[in-house]
């Protein structure tokens, strides 16, 4: 019997765990690198609120949420897609539900317990795990390079698997440190962008030439969340939800929704407008016909509490984005109550992102994840240039990827022997 073949797992989130599985069950020696003590930090801190694993939602609407990307992603999910997920983690011992968003999580909701499962199961198929290896490139001969705290560790697999996560929370481990050392040996890397994120507002109608809310609005605000509403931009249509203010702009769930229609437009012409209808619930002429009631001697404020229900937030929202004459003009009130425009001029960090944009283009691969600019090397999971909304397609996606790449990986090595 030949000897088992040595491979490397650089990054120990779930589509580098995927691949050892996969890669193990062949009875291949695998070894998990990781620069943290321990594997699985952003999956484990993801999971916190409860963990959303996958989502319900029919096939095609669900490859549908990777956009531009969805070609590329369609491949991965047929192989494994959200019922392949499901089945996955039962095998676990973790039985799943489907929330009443569509969204499917553990029934105890928590990450945890899925991942010592899953960690038991590697470790009784052989998978051998090296914590604190922090990778930084290669040496000149080719040897993978570790920093560990014994000093610097050199290691030469025949095949090597990355998934190293993007640029968003750095703080578990995925810090984007990878981007140069691929784009140096010829690997087409799109740059790092934050995916999911909130945003900076640019300057309010009403009060500023310089971008940020008002210090009266921040400190009144900030933090709570602004529902029902609906949110529109260019690139993606209206749709209902809630965000939330924060002390610079908004974010929540609404707003990563549209974050790259939003990021892409800023890219293009230095801001973005998107219009708010914080009365998603009524018509236009119905809004118009309560702005137009005669209100004698109450203020406006009043009387729109009292004729459309409007919370205080919205009011201040009102109060921020539009002038004095603007909140007199009956018309021009109800109008913004349904359309009211909110610019916004910058993304947050990549490092407060929820999920990266960019990263290894799928044109620097074959089909088989390889890049072929480094043969023998194989990349999964967020370093490959795709997004998805919150909802369990992130994650989806990068277990997938994960398994994939393995196989690839799996297929080149049989094709050599």
């Amino acid at each position: 019997m030949s000897s088992p073949i040595s491979i490397a797992i650089i990054g120990g989130g779930p589509a580098g765990l995927m691949a050892a599985e996969v890669l193990a069950a062949t009875g291949h020696a695998v070894t998990v690198y990781d620069a943290k003590p321990s594997v699985g930090r952003k999956f484990l801190l993801a999971g916190k609120g409860g963990l959303n694993l996958t989502h319900s939602e029919p096939f095609e609407p669900f490859v549908g949420r990777f956009g531009a990307r969805a070609p590329q992603i369609e491949p991965l999910l047929r192989g494994f897609d959200a019922d392949a997920l499901r089945t996955w983690a039962a095998g676990l011992g973790v039985d799943t539900f489907v929330g009443t968003s569509g969204r499917v999580f553990p029934k105890d909701l928590k990450a945890a317990p899925l991942l010592r499962a899953w960690l038991q199961r590697l470790r009784a198929r052989g998978v051998k795990f090296a914590m604190r290896h922090r990778w930084t490139g290669w040496s000149d001969d080719g040897a993978l390079r570790f920093d560990t705290p014994d000093g610097e560790n050199l290691t030469r697999p025949q095949a090597t698997l990355l998934a190293l996560g993007g640029a968003s929370w750095p703080q578990l481990g995925s810090d984007g440190a990878w981007a140069p050392w691929l784009a140096a040996r010829g690997v087409d890397v799109a740059p790092l962008q934050p995916a999911n994120c909130g945003f900076d507002v640019g300057p309010t109608t009403a009060h500023s030439a310089s971008p940020g809310w008002s210090e009266r609005f921040a400190t009144e605000f900030a933090g709570q969340p602004v529902k029902p509403v609906a949110l529109a931009t260019d690139g993606f249509a209206s749709r209902a939800g809630e965000f939330v203010i924060t002390a610079s702009g908004i974010e929540g769930s609404l707003v990563y929704a549209a974050s790259s229609a939003l990021r892409e437009q800023i890219a293009r012409a230095g801001h973005a407008t998107l219009q708010l209808d914080l009365l998603p619930q009524l018509t236009a002429e119905r809004v118009l016909a309560e702005v137009k009631h005669p209100r004698g001697s109450r203020s406006l404020s009043s009387h729109l509490k009292s004729r459309l229900h409007l919370s205080p937030l919205k009011m201040g929202l009102l109060h921020e984005l539009l002038t004095r004459e603007q909140m007199l003009d009956a018309a021009t009130l109800a109008a913004a109550l349904k359309a009211l425009p909110l610019t916004l001029h910058a993304p947050r960090p990549v490092a407060e992102a929820i999920s990266t944009a960019g990263g290894v283009r799928f044109e620097a691969l074959d089909d088989g994840l390889m890049l072929t600019a480094l043969p023998g090397v194989f990349v999964a999971g967020e370093m490959l240039d795709w997004e998805a909304p919150t909802g369990g397609y992130l994650l989806t996606a990068c277990f997938a990827s994960g398994r994939a790449a393995a196989q690839g990986l799996a297929h080149w090595l049989a094709s050599r022997a």
